[in-house]
């Protein structure tokens, strides 16, 4: 982490450091043994060691099998004896290897709740939410905070803006969520709608969403997810190619569809999760469109005499489209058992307790958030839901002086994706820059100190408390735990994160098509920019990849394309089965996908996303750059809010778009003579692209860059990019194709100077 105290005089700094340094040394001594006793810094030191991938040994620490692990294999006949390891300097073995191919597997064995399911039986969704509702039936399930209206408040500027008037949050209990669940797919069905038939739910992250998708689930009629964030023509290619006659929507995204319906021929009803405070204005529909609020569906639901119409595990319970970072979206099709498999895999390598509490605020048309928050309905975890617009005490929508979501609820786990993760800590950044030198040389030893003491094991309550306590807060103080996922997390995010808000990030590895299982990083390891080790439902298999150079048999690791294998790899793509058979295949008695990323895989058994096929760039001289891994480093750069890196395999460098950091521009403007210009005016300076370019060519020589992969030159880009331009998916993953389509000219004109 880079800190800079500039106006400090030399000795003013010596002083004030050698004074921090001794009272930390006196400090130390005096607290060591207590440390040591309550902390236990060596069992956290033994467990971060732990080999992750199976390993192939004779050697046991006792010689009788564990009953747990017997009942397990006789239960499934797919988990191997596992050897336990009793000297921390064995190397991860694969369980098959050759010249092109290694293939690994989890040595953790199957945890308490995995070994509960099997054992109950439960292999879909239905049967899921029947367990958790008998176990949990009058705990806190789902929660949605109350508004109660909207209240205009005058700005600095003198413009107004609404903001809510906002109350706590309101509860469902498990039973009562597994009884709207039923009466909602009980209701669709007097609706016409049947088992087997499609129905759309494009909806942001909410309460009302799970509901739905538990209805559906209940008669067996696939889910297909679309992100509430695309545009009109994606909406409608999920909605005609999966023939879907029933869309479950928002009153906010209602909207759309007096464009939409256009285009969807086949819709023929609209169900839409009501407001808390306004009604819907159903005029300017398309005729003959049937409109009905989610409350109506239920009423339906609750006097219906069908009799439940329960999936089989092997049946489709979601078609999840992807992205589209890559072209058009596709529908992958996900079966209940992919859904179990992973949730599995998830509650092995994720510690979540009855107590936490979740915050829900991603996509939860990305299997990813939906099966977090499927661990944790599995553990009793209530989840409350919230959104950008009311999350922190700061967000838009939230009257000054009132709370946040994360300030009402006070979660302990959250999910994350990486683009968030950076916003924070940019904002961490801006917020000590403008600091006084004092409190700059505080942070900075506190920050050093606790990363030095966190690798030995240590954690560090009193610095928690008063160093880092004010930025605990901004997620209301209570977080513990954020799993992180949709793309690669920066080594310096992820320990600046893990720091800063006193938080373990798990990041994990996976993708739609494997149902968001792979890899998942253990809670105990404290390296950064690892997804870890392979699940305990799947294996990974890494081959070569010649045309980028990477093989099994490179040193000090093994590098090559991932492959990912088991239960959790889904059906393939819906209506594309062409796609589906250059992409997916069966072998060793298992379903594969080829993922197309590049992995290497350490001596533990845990592996880094290296490369990816799709963004690896050739250049004139013959160096492979790839764009991905360079983008993921120089989005640390506080002057980047995103950036697309590109090259051309005619040229000898490569060049980026950046979208640049508003005020921080502004302030190296300001440095260089340039202060009296607009942010707009700016981005259009030759000058201002200079500077910005020799700014990134110094973070990337940190960053350990290759000189090759620093671009030479930049466009700055004033808009940013969002889903709603197209430039960017729903998760915020670049659509390298459109970005470059739209700055062709831009590029050309950065090659040409």
């Amino acid at each position: 982490m880079l800190i800079i105290v500039r106006n400090m005089d030399g000795i003013g700094f010596s002083i004030a450091l050698g004074a921090i340094r001794a009272l930390a040394f006196i400090y130390d001594i005096l607290t060591f043994p207590i440390y040591v006793l309550l902390q236990r810094p060596w069992q956290q030191r033994q467990h971060s060691r732990k080999i992750k991938a199976f390993v192939a040994s004779t050697e046991r620490e006792n010689n009788k099998k564990d009953d747990v692990s017997i009942e397990m294999r006789d239960l499934t006949n797919k988990f191997v004896e596992t050897p336990t390891i009793n000297n921390n300097n064995y190397k991860a073995q694969p369980i098959s290897q050759d010249a092109k191919t290694i293939t690994y597997r989890s040595t953790m064995q199957p945890g308490p709740l995995h070994v509960t399911l099997l054992r109950e039986k439960v292999d879909t969704m239905v049967k899921l939410m029947e367990f958790v509702t008998k176990k949990y039936p009058n705990k806190r399930c789902l929660g949605t905070r109350e508004i109660f209206g909207e209240d205009d408040e005058q700005q600095s500027n003198g413009k107004v803006f609404k903001k809510f008037n906002m109350g706590e949050y309101r509860w469902k209990t498990y039973s009562e969520v597994n009884m709207l669940a039923t009466n909602f797919g009980k209701g669709l069905r007097e609706l016409g709608c049947k088992p087997g038939e499609n129905v759309v739910i494009f909806a942001e992250t909410r309460a009302e969403w799970m509901i739905a998708a538990h209805g559906l689930f209940r008669e067996n009629i696939p889910l297909v997810t679309i992100y509430a964030t695309l545009g009109d023509e994606a909406i409608a290619h999920g909605i005609n190619e999966t023939d879907v006659t029933t869309v479950v929507t928002s009153f906010e995204l209602m909207p759309k569809f007096k464009k939409v319906l256009a285009l969807t021929p086949k819709v023929k009803t609209l169900i839409y999760m009501e407001d808390q405070l306004k009604d819907l204005d159903k005029t300017g529909y398309a005729d003959g469109i049937q409109i009905i609020s989610l409350t109506e569906v239920l009423k339906k639901g609750k006097g219906s005499k069908y009799e439940s119409s329960p999936p089989e595990t092997n049946d489709p319970a979601i078609i999840m489209y992807t992205s589209g970072s890559t072209g058009v979206p596709k529908g992958v099709m996900i079966l209940h058992k992919n859904l179990i498999a992973t949730l599995k895999a998830f509650c092995d390598a994720t510690d979540i307790y009855e107590q936490d509490i979740m915050i829900g605020f991603l996509p939860l048309a990305h299997v990813f958030e939906l099966l977090v928050e499927t661990v944790c309905l599995c553990a009793g975890v209530p989840i409350g839901y919230s959104s950008a617009l009311t999350m922190l005490d700061s967000s838009s929508k939230i009257k000054k002086g009132t709370k946040g979501d994360a300030s009402v609820l006070q979660p302990t786990c959250m999910t994350s994706v990486p683009l968030i993760l950076d916003r924070i800590s940019k904002t961490i950044q801006d917020k000590l820059g403008k600091s006084s030198d004092l409190k700059k040389l505080i942070f900075k030893f506190s920050y050093d100190y606790k990363a030095k003491w966190a690798r030995r094991g240590y954690d560090t309550p009193i610095i928690n408390k008063f160093v880092f306590g004010a930025i605990r807060q901004l997620m209301g103080g209570h977080i513990r735990l954020i799993i992180s996922g949709g793309a690669p997390l920066a080594p310096e995010t992820h320990e600046q994160i893990n720091n800063c808000l006193c938080a373990t990030i798990i990041q994990g590895y996976g993708l739609t098509e494997t149902t968001s299982s792979a890899c998942v990083q253990d809670f105990y390891d404290k390296s950064f920019g690892r997804v870890g080790g392979p699940t305990t439902i799947c294996e990974i298999k890494i081959t070569n990849w010649e045309e980028g150079g990477y093989r099994v048999t490179d040193k000090p690791y093994p590098r090559g394309e991932i492959l990912v294998g088991g239960d959790n790899v889904s059906a393939g793509y819906y209506k594309l089965p062409g796609k589906t058979a250059e992409e997916f295949l069966e072998a060793d008695g298992k379903r594969w996908f080829k993922t197309g990323d590049i992995g290497e895989v350490h001596d533990d058994g845990v592996v880094t996303i290296i490369d990816r096929k799709k963004d690896l760039v050739k250049l004139q001289a013959g160096e492979y750059v790839s764009l991905g891994k360079v983008e993921t480093q120089l989005k640390t750069c506080p002057l980047v809010d995103n950036i697309c890196v590109y090259g051309e395999s005619s040229k000898q460098y490569c060049v980026a778009l950046v979208v640049p950091n508003q005020s921080n521009l502004m302030e190296l403007a300001t440095k260089i003579g340039m202060g009296d210009k607009n942010f707009e005016e700016l981005c259009d300076l030759p000058e201002m692209e200079k500077a910005v370019a020799n700014e990134l060519a110094e973070h990337a020589k940190r960053a350990k860059l290759q000189k090759f992969e620093i671009p030479h030159a930049v466009k700055l880009v004033a808009e940013v990019w969002s889903p709603d331009m197209g430039l960017v998916t729903a998760a915020f993953k670049l659509k390298r194709k459109d970005i470059q389509d739209r700055y062709q000219c831009d590029l050309r004109r950065m090659y040409a100077s």
